[in-house]
C-alpha cells in the first residue's frame, strides 16, 4: 500500500525497520478538489473500520481457538511477501506481528540484523528492490504547456483584440480583396497570438523550474545501518529491511516497525502549493497603473469616435474619413473597428501584465541561484522577506563555528588530565565508568572495519567528539555496550541542558549516567572520584576548582561538558514497561567523572559576513545554549561584539534572566540584546516574539526540533541542512545547506535583489506607459490620429512586459545592495515604492526624466515632423507614414536604451557589471534585430515604411540622449522631506 510519510519523534533513539518502501509524500495544488476527496475518504474509512472491526473480532476468536495461521506467500528470495507486510502495517495488526515472531522474527524473514542492518553490497540492495519495490511514489504530473497556453488566451483584452482582428480581416478581404485586405486584421491576429505564445512559454518554463526545486525539497537524506555502520542515504534509496535509527525530529519516510516498542507506524501527510506573495502585495501598483490606462483608453476611444463620426478626422491627403450619408457602411465599420482596436491596445499596454511575470521570473531566478549558494528556498515569501530582514538571531554551533569538535582539555580524578587522552593518569574505576557512560549515553556509534582501516564515528558533533575521546582512552564500543543493557533513556533536553541513561549491569547493579552542560551537571554532583580510585565528597575548594576550570575553558571558546553518574537500587526500578517509560531518572547526588573542553573553531569568513551585515543595517544576535563566557568569547571572535566594553548586560544576557522579565520589559531589552547564553528554545521564541512586537523583521536560524516554534514564529525561518532535524526543516522557510552563516548573508543579498529587480522593472514600465499613453492621447485629442497603431503597441507591450521582465528581473545582486538599509516592515509594496519615489531623487528622476523627454521629442515629431524631416514636398500619404514610422522606431529604441538606465536606477555607471549578465545582452540584441526586421521587411503588417540611413541616424540620436539625461536626472537635488509630508504640512498650515 502506498501512503505518504509524516513526522515521528521518540523519547529515545529507536530503530525503525522498513517494511513498505513505497511510502512517500503526496501533494496537491487544488485544495477544493482535495477537500471533496477527503470527504469521500472519510465515508470509505467509516465503512472500512466496521469491516476491520469484524475481521479483528474473527481473528481474535481464531487466535483463542489456535486456528489462525500466518500467511505463507513469499516475495523473491524472502520468506515473507510484500502483501503480508503491507497488510500488517496498513491494519496495525499486532497479533499477526507476534505470530511471525515479533520484531526479531520479521528481521529474520527479511534477512536483516537489528544491530548491523542489511548487507551493504549492491547485489543485496538490487535483490530487495526487485522483491519489494523502491521507496518512490508516482507523482501527479505538472500542468502541460497547453494549459498555460489556454490560461494566456483567457485575457479579456486579448480576446477583444482577436475579435477586432477577425472583423477587420473579414472587412478588409471584402473591400480590398484577399491579396491586400488581410494585412491589417492578420497582423493584429499574429501579434496577439505571439503575445499569448510568448507568455505561455515563459510561464511554462517557470513552472518546470519550480517543480525541480520542489523535487529538491522532497529529497530528504537520513541515516541507515548497513553492514554495522551508519551511512547517510536519500529516502529514495531506502529498501525493505533497512534499519533506520530514529532520533528526535526525524521524519518517518516509510512504513515500518519500531524495534524498541514493536509499534507499527503509518500516517499521512500532504503538501500544498502556495501563491506568490509579492504578486499580492503589488496589487496596489498594478491596479493604479491599470486604472490610469483604462481611463486614457476610454478617453481616446470617445475622442476618436466623436471626431470620426462628426467628420473631423482626415486622411493624409486631407479628405474626410467619414461623411454622413456618403461613406459606405463597410468603410464606416472598418474605421470604427480600427478606433476600438487602438483603444483596447492601449489597455493592453497600460495594464502591467508583466508585473506578475517579473515577480515570478525574479523569484525563480533567485531560487535557482540561491541553490548554488547553498540555500534551498521552501517558501517563496522568504525570497522577498529576507531582503527586508532587520535582525538575524543566529545559533552558534555549526552556523558561526565549523561544527568540527575535538576534546582538547579534560579534568578527571580531581585534576587536569594533560594531554586529555592520557589514560595512564586515570584511575581504573574512573576509566571503566567513563567508557561505560560514553558508550551507553549516546545516540552515536563507532564502526571498526573488520579488515582494518580508519575507525568511523557517527552522531552529533558533540557526541562524535566525546566518542572519539573515549576511543583514545581505550574504549571498545561494541564490547562496552554489550556489558550492560539499557533500561531507560532520558534524551538530551535543551531546557535542562543534559541527557541521561539508566543501564543494568550483570550483577543486578543499576548505573544512571548523565552528560550535559558542565556547570549544570556540576551543581548536581556531591562527590567525585579522586586519583586514588576513591569516591570522596565534593568540598567547597573542589567546587571552586572545577568552576574556575570551566570559566577558563569557556573564556577560550571551549564548549564545556560534564560526565557524571550515580548508582540506583534495582528494586526501585519498575519491571512494568509502561511505568518504566515514565520513570524520571534520579538527577541528584551525582558522582563527577570528568569535565571536558571541546574546541569548535569559528568558520573562516564569518567575521567578514557579520561585518557585511552590520554595514547593511542588519543586526546579528547570537542565541546559544552554551555557557555565557563561551558565547562572549565566540561573539568577540566573530565580530558580533565589538569589544569587552560591549559585553555587559543587557547586550550580554543569560536566558534565565531574560525569561524572568515581564512582556513589556522583554520588548525593551530585546532591542539591546546582542548575545544570549545558556538559552533554551523557549527563550529564543520569546526573543523573536518581542522583536516582532517592536515591528522588526526577524530572521532566525535553528537546527533542533525544539527550534521549530521559533522558526515558525519568525518572519524568516532558516533551518540547517546538515545538522537540522526534519521537524526544523519543515518549520523553516529556507534551508541553509552548508550550515554556514556566510550563506545566510548571501540569502539577504538575494532577498534585496528581488526588491531591486522589481523596482527596476516598475520604473522601466512606468517610463514606457507614461510616454506611450501621453503621446497617443495628446495626438488623438489634437489631430484625431494616433502615431502608434495597434500592432506597434502590441510589439511595445512585448518589449515592455515579457522581454523587459526577462532582461531586468534576472539581474544578479551586487555589493551595492548591501550598502543600503533594510526595507523594513511595510503594509504593502505600493507604500514602499511610493515612499522610495518621494524620498529619493534617483528613483523619482529615473523614470520621470526619460518619460518627459520621450513625450516632448515624439510629440514635436508628431506635429512638426514633416517639416523637420524635409518631407513637406513628398506625397502626403508617404510623408505621413515616414513620420509615424520614425516616431515608432525612435520610441522603441528609446525603450531599449532606457533598459540600460533601469539596470542601475541609483548609480551613475549604468554599464557596471553588464558583461556578467549574458541574458540582458542577448535580449537587447534580439530586440534590436527584430526592430530592424519590422521596419525594413514587415512594413505591410505594422503599417510602416522603410527608413533611409539618415532617418535611422535620427532615431538612434534621439534614443541615445536617454543616457546623459538619466545622469543629469540623478544630479537634480531633491528635498529630503517626502512629497506627501510636504503637502500634509501645507494643508495643516492652511487649516490653522
Amino acid at each position: 500500500m502506498k501512503v505518504a510519510a509524516n513526522f515521528c519523534t521518540f523519547g529515545v533513539e529507536q530503530a525503525a525497520l522498513v517494511l513498505n518502501a513505497s511510502r512517500r509524500f503526496r501533494y496537491t495544488l487544488d485544495l477544493k478538489k482535495e477537500e471533496e476527496k477527503r470527504q469521500i475518504l472519510r465515508k470509505i474509512r467509516a465503512h472500512a473500520q466496521v469491516i476491520r472491526a469484524a475481521y479483528r473480532f474473527k481473528e481474535a476468536g481464531e487466535q483463542i481457538n489456535g486456528t489462525a495461521q500466518p500467511p505463507s506467500t513469499t516475495s523473491g528470495d524472502y520468506a515473507i511477501g510484500q502483501d503480508q507486510l503491507a497488510s500488517m502495517t496498513r491494519d496495525h495488526n499486532l497479533p499477526t506481528l507476534q505470530q511471525y515472531g515479533g520484531v526479531k522474527g520479521i528481521a529474520d524473514l527479511l534477512e536483516t540484523s537489528l544491530e548491523k542492518g542489511i548487507h551493504e553490497d549492491d547485489e543485496d540492495l538490487l535483490k530487495r528492490r526487485n522483491a519489494f519495490g523502491s521507496n518512490t511514489y508516482p507523482r501527479k504530473k505538472g500542468r502541460s504547456f497547453w494549459m498555460f497556453l489556454w490560461e494566456a488566451w483567457q485575457d479579456l483584452t486579448l480576446i477583444i483584440l482577436m475579435i477586432a482582428a477577425v472583423a477587420s480581416l473579414a472587412l478588409g478581404i471584402k473591400t480590398e480583396g484577399i491579396d491586400e485586405g488581410w494585412y491589417d486584421g492578420g497582423s493584429i491576429a499574429f501579434a496577439v497570438i505571439l503575445v499569448i505564445v510568448v507568455t505561455a512559454i515563459s510561464d511554462y518554463r517557470q513552472s518546470l523550474q519550480f517543480q525541480n526545486l520542489n523535487e529538491e525539497k522532497r529529497n530528504i537524506h537520513l541515516q541507515v545501518i548497513r553492514g554495522g555502520r551508519r551511512i547517510e542515504v536519500s529516502i529514495y534509496d531506502i529498501v525493505v529491511g533497512d534499519v533506520v535509527p530514529l532520533n528526535i525530529g526525524n521524519q518517518v519516510t516509510s512504513v515500518g516497525i519500531n524495534t524498541e516498542w514493536g509499534l507499527l507506524m503509518a500516517s499521512i501527510s500532504e503538501d500544498t502549493g502556495e501563491e506568490t506573495p509579492l504578486q499580492v502585495r503589488l496589487n496596489g501598483v498594478a491596479t493604479f497603473i491599470g486604472i490610469v490606462g483604462l481611463t486614457v483608453a476610454f478617453l481616446v476611444l470617445v475622442v476618436l469616435m466623436v471626431r470620426y463620426f462628426t467628420g473631423h478626422s482626415e486622411n493624409p491627403d486631407g479628405s474626410r474619413q467619414f461623411t454622413a450619408g456618403q461613406t459606405k457602411l463597410g468603410d464606416a465599420v472598418d474605421g470604427a473597428i480600427e478606433i476600438i482596436t487602438v483603444a483596447v491596445t492601449i489597455v493592453v499596454v497600460a495594464v502591467p501584465e508583466g508585473l506578475p511575470l517579473a515577480v515570478t521570473l525574479t523569484l525563480a531566478y533567485s531560487m535557482r541561484k540561491m541553490m548554488a549558494d547553498k540555500a534551498l528556498v521552501r517558501r517563496l515569501s522568504a525570497c522577498e522577506t529576507m531582503g527586508s530582514a532587520e535582525t538575524i538571531c543566529s545559533d552558534k554551533t555549526g552556523t558561526l563555528t565549523q561544527n568540527q569538535m575535538t576534546v582538547v582539555e579534560a579534568y578527571a580524578g580531581g585534576k587536569k588530565v594533560d594531554p586529555p587522552d592520557n589514560k595512564s593518569e586515570l584511575s581504573p574505576l574512573v576509566s571503566s565508568l567513563l567508557i561505560e557512560g560514553i558508550a551507553q549515553n549516546t545516540n552515536g556509534g563507532v564502526y571498526v572495519p573488520e579488515k582494518g582501516g580508519e575507525i568511523e564515528v557517527s552522531g552529533s558533533p558533540t557526541e562524535k567528539a566525546i566518542l572519539s575521546w573515549g576511543v583514545l582512552l581505550g574504549m571498545n564500543f561494541e564490547v562496552a555496550r554489550s556489558k550492560s543493557s539499557i533500561l531507560h533513556v532520558f534524551p538530551f533536553n535543551s531546557v535542562k541542558k543534559r541527557g541521561g541513561v539508566a543501564v543494568k549491569l550483570p550483577h543486578s547493579q543499576v548505573h544512571v549516567h548523565w552528560k550535559g552542560a558542565a556547570e549544570i551537571v556540576l551543581a548536581s554532583c556531591t562527590q567525585y572520584i579522586d586519583d586514588t580510585n576513591h569516591i570522596v565528597p565534593m568540598d567547597e575548594d573542589k567546587v571552586i576548582f572545577f568552576k574556575n576550570a570551566i570559566e577558563d575553558m569557556a573564556a577560550r571558546t571551549l564548549r564545556c561538558v560534564a560526565i557524571a553518574y550515580r548508582t540506583c537500587e534495582l528494586k526501585s526500578v519498575s519491571t512494568n514497561d509502561e511505568e518504566l517509560s515514565r520513570w524520571a531518572l534520579p538527577e541528584d547526588n551525582l558522582i563527577l567523572l570528568a569535565i571536558v573542553g571541546i574546541k569548535d573553531p569559528c568558520r573562516p569568513g564569518v567575521r567578514n559576513a557579520v561585518e557585511l551585515c552590520q554595514i547593511a543595517g542588519v543586526k546579528v544576535r547570537m542565541v546559544t545554549g552554551d555557557n555565557l563566557q563561551t558565547a562572549k568569547a565566540i561573539a568577540l571572535e566573530c565580530g558580533i561584539l565589538g569589544s569587552d566594553a560591549d559585553a555587559t548586560e543587557p547586550n550580554l544576557i543569560e536566558g534565565k534572566v531574560f525569561r524572568a522579565l515581564s512582556d513589556e520589559e522583554r520588548e525593551d531589552v530585546a532591542e539591546k540584546i546582542t548575545v544570549m547564553g545558556r538559552s533554551s528554545p523557549s527563550d529564543k521564541l520569546m526573543l523573536v516574539q518581542a522583536l516582532r512586537r517592536r515591528g522588526r523583521i526577524v530572521a532566525v536560524t535553528g537546527d533542533g526540533s525544539n527550534d521549530a516554534p521559533a522558526l515558525h514564529e519568525a518572519d524568516i525561518g532558516l533551518a540547517m541542512g546538515i545538522q537540522g532535524t526534519e521537524v526544523a526543516k519543515e518549520s523553516s522557510d529556507i534551508i541553509i545547506l552548508d550550515d554556514n552563516f556566510a550563506s545566510v548573508v548571501k540569502v539577504v543579498r538575494w532577498g534585496r535583489s528581488v526588491y531591486a529587480n522589481i523596482q527596476k522593472f516598475i520604473q522601466f514600465q512606468l517610463t514606457v506607459n507614461v510616454a506611450a499613453l501621453v503621446i497617443n492621447v495628446v495626438a488623438a485629442i489634437s489631430s484625431g490620429d494616433v502615431p502608434l497603431n495597434a500592432v506597434q503597441l502590441l510589439w511595445v507591450n512585448l518589449i515592455m512586459d515579457t522581454l523587459g521582465a526577462l532582461a531586468l528581473a534576472t539581474e544578479p545582486p551586487t555589493d551595492h545592495l548591501m550598502h543600503r538599509p533594510p526595507v523594513g516592515r511595510k503594509t504593502s509594496y505600493n507604500e514602499y515604492y511610493v515612499e522610495k519615489l518621494a524620498d529619493s531623487g534617483y528613483y523619482f528622476s529615473s523614470f520621470t526624466t526619460p518619460a518627459l523627454y520621450q513625450v516632448s521629442v515624439l510629440l514635436v515629431l508628431n506635429f512638426r515632423g514633416k517639416s523637420l524631416l524635409n518631407l513637406e514636398h513628398d506625397d502626403p500619404t508617404h510623408a505621413n507614414k515616414v513620420k509615424n514610422t520614425l516616431i515608432f522606431n525612435a520610441f522603441v529604441l528609446c525603450q531599449i536604451f532606457n533598459e540600460f538606465n533601469a539596470r542601475k536606477p541609483d548609480e551613475f555607471n549604468i554599464f557596471k557589471g553588464i558583461t556578467k549578465n549574458y541574458l540582458f545582452i542577448g535580449i537587447i540584441a534580439f530586440t534590436v534585430v527584430l526592430q530592424i526586421m519590422i521596419i525594413e521587411f514587415l512594413g505591410k503588417f505594422t503599417k510602416t515604411v522603410r527608413l533611409n540611413w539618415k532617418h535611422w541616424l535620427v532615431s538612434v540620436a534621439i534614443s541615445c540622449i536617454s543616457w546623459p539625461l538619466a545622469v543629469i536626472g540623478k544630479l537634480i537635488p531633491v528635498a529630503q522631506t517626502p512629497f506627501s509630508e510636504y503637502f500634509t504640512r501645507q494643508f495643516h498650515r492652511r487649516r490653522t
